[in-house]
């Protein structure tokens, strides 16, 4: 129970009237060392509530201080619009019974408007970084003030290209107290030089690791020849799966809008999207896949983080992620919480090595699955390395006298000298025996 945690009434009673009852993993160990003001790094795959992991605390947190509120006393930062608007939502609700306010800083949205928003002095600023960098060069906010800094999604921000953004935005809360750094991966190398530099004497917490992606969801691969049989194979599996709402995602945006026009031609309540869409299109298809007005979405990666919609348990990968992260992050959307989820990737030769080099990332194997009716002539390489990928095909080895002897060739060929034009010119006949006199033209 919640209860067993020092967190203020009011939030308690936020969460009793949310039906929280039994906190995840991510929660009963994280809250405890939040609350004690300790800096975390927290390794935690989506859906396993990490956002109350770190919500509960900050608030309880901000409450307890009951200062008037003339300054930003805390920074939430994230990747994208979508992760930012639902981290929002979340502040609200459990923050009902207090009187803390929030901002939301994102792209897609009025600078202006924005602007007007921060003079007002939010406790609780929530961000993504490219928009915020650009607050601060037009000296609209004051981020100095910032008590409590939280990194969530951090190894995606680094992933998305914000690494200058976040060192100089985690350089302007200098005066910080404590630091939250959430990640769904381990991340590399520029993950952990952030870590170096952002966390003091944090505690590491790894929970819901990768390996254990399977208890909830199944993942399987078909094999397809081309991508007009990839596209069947998706008809195929949104006719004859049972499924509440479904997501389709591809590397391009082309192909995203591709597949979304043959699935709008068929009748399906789809919607699609990608980087290109504005922030009013990208709000109303999640809008209408939570509503349930739209029962699937084709996407890009752009949605791979930061949704969170109930009843959503299939996921196709229309084309292959191209990292392990990657993969994670996509089939993170299905089997939150504990509930079952299905995840079909579609191979093509292309994919193969790719969905192999994502198999030892989670260290096991997808179930391989064969569609009768729409079974194709490729079902993976002939050959294969130890690895899982496709072993290519060897090339001859040339000898090297071979090769020392041919430019000594073309050298003897160029110094033979040509015939003299006096000479006769003669046909060889086909048996190569007799030469053949050559005719003399006839009288024109």
């Amino acid at each position: 129970m919640f209860t067993q945690f020092a967190l203020h009434e009011r939030l308690l009673k936020a969460v009793a009237e949310l039906n929280f009852t039994e906190p995840t993993p991510v929660q009963a160990a994280a809250i405890p060392p939040a609350l004690e003001g300790r800096d975390l790094r927290v390794t935690a795959q989506t859906g396993s509530g990490k956002t109350a992991a770190f919500l509960l605390p900050l608030l309880h947190r901000l409450i307890g201080e009951a200062k008037p509120r003339v300054e930003i006393r805390a920074l939430i930062l994230l990747p994208t619009r979508e992760l930012a608007q639902q981290t929002l939502k979340e502040i609200e609700r459990f923050a009902q019974y207090t009187f803390i306010k929030s901002a939301l800083v994102t792209g897609g949205e009025d600078f202006k408007v924005q602007a007007a928003e921060l003079r007002r002095m939010p406790d609780i600023l929530v961000a993504t970084p490219g928009r915020l960098i650009e607050h601060l060069n037009s000296g609209t906010v004051d981020l100095k003030p910032v008590q409590v800094l939280v990194l969530d999604e951090a190894d995606r921000m680094l992933d998305m290209g914000f690494a200058e953004d976040i060192e100089r935005i985690t350089g302007e809360c200098a005066k910080r107290e404590q630091t939250l750094l959430f990640s769904a991966t381990g991340g590399g190398k520029v993950l952990r030089e952030m870590i170096g530099k952002v966390l003091r004497e944090p505690v590491h917490l790894k929970l819901n690791s990768i390996d254990q992606m399977s208890e909830t969801t199944r993942q399987q691969i078909i094999t397809a020849d081309d991508p007009g049989h990839k596209e069947r194979l998706v008809h195929w599996l949104l006719s004859n799966e049972t499924y509440r709402k479904a997501i389709v995602f591809t590397n391009t945006r082309v192909q995203a809008d591709r597949l979304y026009g043959h699935l709008v031609a068929a009748d399906y309540k789809a919607f699609v999207l990608h980087g290109d869409k504005d922030q009013k299109d990208r709000k109303l298809a999640i809008d209408r896949l939570k509503q349930g007005g739209t029962k699937v979405l084709v996407a890009t990666d752009v949605a791979a983080r930061g949704l969170d919609v109930d009843g959503l348990d299939l996921v196709i990968n229309f084309d292959m992620p191209r990292s392990g992260d990657e993969y994670v992050h996509r089939v993170g959307r299905t089997g939150r919480a504990g509930a079952e989820g299905l995840a079909v990737s579609l191979i093509c030769h292309n994919d193969w090595n790719l969905m192999s080099s994502v198999e030892r990332y989670l260290k096991q194997r997808f179930e391989r699955r064969v569609v009768k009716e729409l079974k194709g002539s490729y079902q993976g390489p002939k050959n294969v390395k130890a690895s899982g990928k496709a072993a290519g095909v060897k090339k001859k080895k040339t000898d090297k006298k071979d090769t020392a002897k041919k430019p000594a060739a073309k050298a003897s060929a160029k110094r033979r000298p040509s015939s003299p034009k006096s000479a006769p010119s003669t046909l060889v006949s086909q048996d190569g025996m007799a030469p053949l006199k050559r005719k003399k033209p006839a009288a024109e």
